[in-house]
């Protein structure tokens, strides 16, 4: 991908249902769990890289002893960080007593993390609050053990400030105006309300208060704390929790708009926010791996017993589609033939554009992301190839010459690596015109292989967001290899609106689709469009969220895609390129038949998944048109 966009988190879970002498007896380890949460964390490296946190329970713990541990890391391979602190705590048991490491019980007493309950995440901080106390899990202490609550989560609230509300209304004071906080006292709060009604219940029956704190222990309704807690959350979320006595539970928005997926055996219930780092970790089939329902919790009680409960009533199901096209790993089989897919069925708009001239095209992709999309692309080109060949060979065969079936059969798509990505180059010059002479310099090419003023380059990206490195870096490099024309091709439509739900795409300035539909019609002087729209999203925002509808779309309305798509090419062109450039996007219906179940799309067609969304897009655009920089939630 041209333009690095982030966006929030990775999650993953370990329960072991097994006492700890059964994984040291089957796996010869005492850390079983710790190794694969491990695992599961590495193969989901690619979800978070500003920080990284784990923690563990240990289930029955006697009074005075701690049974729970939390680590967190910001250091630059913040996973290996927290893992040699783990590793640390075995250093000096290995050398002097080694003979402990096989004594689980011994363990679990005297090693932090020894848990049978583990918790591990990955965080890409998408509004610049980079510090240890924005890493999470986070953790809410309490005396009571049924009242401790630590959470992590892949999630972003739109109505922050209508939760902090209520959270004042009930008498807390927030330390801090985020949805990490809101989220975390709010099942907090909920979680403190369960227990109180329990203790009161049992009170009233006479128990003693030790046995009700082990009967509060067995009857908490996860569940029904979780439906009290989220009632009024807009955002796309999963979210894992783990309560003090070791119950704990993975819950996901009502939309499915962020990822869970979940395995569980007689030996294990594991979540995590992508399949493959699943099936890799634990060795298990794609078929076994499941999703997390939208609005529906995974619930693990402390006894093991595993259910999934609804939480929230199912909305129509708008998975990101942005996790298909280039968050998640491509190691997933059913990505990994999506992205193929919106590869192929570019391909057409490719071949006409091109004239069906396949002598003079060169074809290549942006690294890295966009390689797969490109096989798909480059598949769908020889599918064409092939009908082309049949129908001459089917038609014409009897007046063909050596020369011309030669000139057939030896027909196929030319393929090359012409952008190469080089990593040790860092822009480490302050000045802007400096760094910009060395952003153009963060790509590479392969010269000598295009055929100078005569070849067309068609390179594919997995998507466009500001269009700041083509225009800064790649297509600078590749018109010095001279060729006719250079066509960018995006395997995803094109960004037109915000996100919130956990992508760091929330300002409308930085949209290159936004900036052509604003210099259109500045040129066509229809500037009262700009003007119209700001009144109206200014008004929209007095109104509850509910009843907000995108004005936005109104700025989009004059202009066809192509249009617009012109209109960046023309942004995104260098001074001084030689060759011709276009831009070629993907369009929607294309993209909704590539990723048949992840129809999210409201960053293309803002048509957002909650009421939510709507007030952040007309929030962003008054943010835009007043100047100010802020994101809109």
């Amino acid at each position: 991908m041209s333009d690095q966009i982030k966006h929030e988190c990775g999650i993953a879970f370990i329960r072991l249902l097994k006492p700890l002498s059964y994984y040291q007896q089957k796996y010869g380890t005492a850390l079983y769990g710790l190794n694969k949460l491990y695992l599961l964390m590495e193969k989901q490296h690619n979800r978070g890289q500003d920080g990284a946190g784990i923690a563990t329970i240990k289930l029955d713990m006697k009074p005075g002893s701690r049974y729970i541990s939390r680590y967190r890391s910001m250091a630059s391979n913040a996973v290996a960080d927290i893992f040699e602190y783990v590793q640390n705590k075995f250093v000096d048991i290995q050398e002097n007593t080694p003979e402990l490491m096989q004594d689980t019980e011994w363990l679990k007493n005297n090693v932090s993390f020894i848990g049978e309950v583990l918790m591990g995440h990955l965080r890409y901080g998408t509004h610049g609050k980079n510090s240890i106390e924005n890493c999470h899990p986070f953790l809410r202490q309490n005396n009571w053990m049924t009242r401790n609550l630590v959470i992590a989560g892949n999630f972003n609230m739109t109505n922050v400030d209508e939760l902090l509300e209520q959270l004042y209304e009930l008498g807390q004071h927030p330390k801090e105006k985020a949805d990490t906080v809101t989220v975390l006292e709010k099942i907090g709060h909920f979680l403190d309300d369960e227990n109180q009604e329990l203790f009161d219940q049992y009170k009233k029956d006479g128990h003693d208060n030790i046995a009700i704190t082990h009967k509060i222990s067995d009857n908490l309704d996860i569940a029904n704390i979780l439906r009290r807690s989220a009632k009024t959350w807009d955002g796309g979320y999963s979210i894992c929790g783990m309560v003090g006595n070791g119950d704990s539970f993975i819950m996901r928005d009502p939309a499915g708009i962020r990822p869970a997926y979940y395995y569980y055996d007689d030996e294990i219930v594991v979540a995590a926010s992508e399949r493959p780092a699943l099936q890799t970790a634990f060795n298990i089939q794609f078929k076994d791996v499941k999703e997390i329902d939208p609005g529906h919790a995974l619930i693990i009680k402390k006894n093991g017993e595993v259910s999934m409960e609804q939480f929230r009533e199912p909305t129509e199901r708008l998975s990101c589609s942005f996790e298909r096209i280039y968050f998640s790993k491509g190691s997933d089989v059913e990505i990994y033939r999506e992205r193929k897919q919106l590869g192929r069925l570019l391909s057409e708009k490719i071949l006409q554009s091109v004239n069906y001239d396949l002598k003079n095209t060169v074809f290549s992709f942006i690294p890295n992301t966009a390689e797969v999309a490109f096989f798909g692309m480059v598949d769908g080109v020889q599918q064409y190839v092939r009908r082309h060949q049949k129908d001459i060979l089917l038609h014409k065969k009897e007046t063909l010459t050596d020369q011309q079936l030669d000139d057939l059969l030896s027909l196929a798509p030319r393929v090359e690596k012409l952008a190469v990505k080089d990593v040790k180059l860092r822009t480490f010059i302050t000045q802007d015109a400096d760094r910009s002479e060395m952003v153009a310099h963060v790509y590479d090419t392969t010269y000598g292989i295009i055929n100078n003023h005569q070849d067309t380059l068609v390179a594919l990206d997995d998507s466009i967001v500001r269009g700041t490195t083509l225009k800064q870096s790649i297509i600078k490099i590749v018109d010095r290899l001279h060729p006719k024309k250079i066509i960018i091709v995006s395997s995803a439509p094109q960004i037109r609106y915000p996100d919130c739900y956990g992508i760091d795409m929330s300002r409308m300035g930085q949209f290159v689709a936004f900036d052509a539909a604003i210099q259109l019609l500045t040129e066509r002087g229809m500037w009262q469009v700009i003007e119209d729209v700001y009144t109206k999203c200014k008004a929209s925002l007095l109104l509850p969220k509910e009843e907000i509808v995108n004005h936005v779309k109104e700025i989009y309305k004059p202009f066809t895609p192509e249009e617009i798509s012109a209109k960046i090419a023309q942004i995104i062109t260098p001074k001084g390129t030689v060759a011709e450039v276009e831009v070629i996007y993907q369009s929607l219906e294309n993209l909704h038949e590539a990723c048949p179940k992840n129809k999210g799309d409201w960053y293309f067609s803002g048509n957002y998944p909650t009421p939510g969304g709507n007030k952040v897009v007309n929030k962003a655009f008054v943010n835009w048109k007043e100047g100010n920089n802020q994101r809109a939630y």
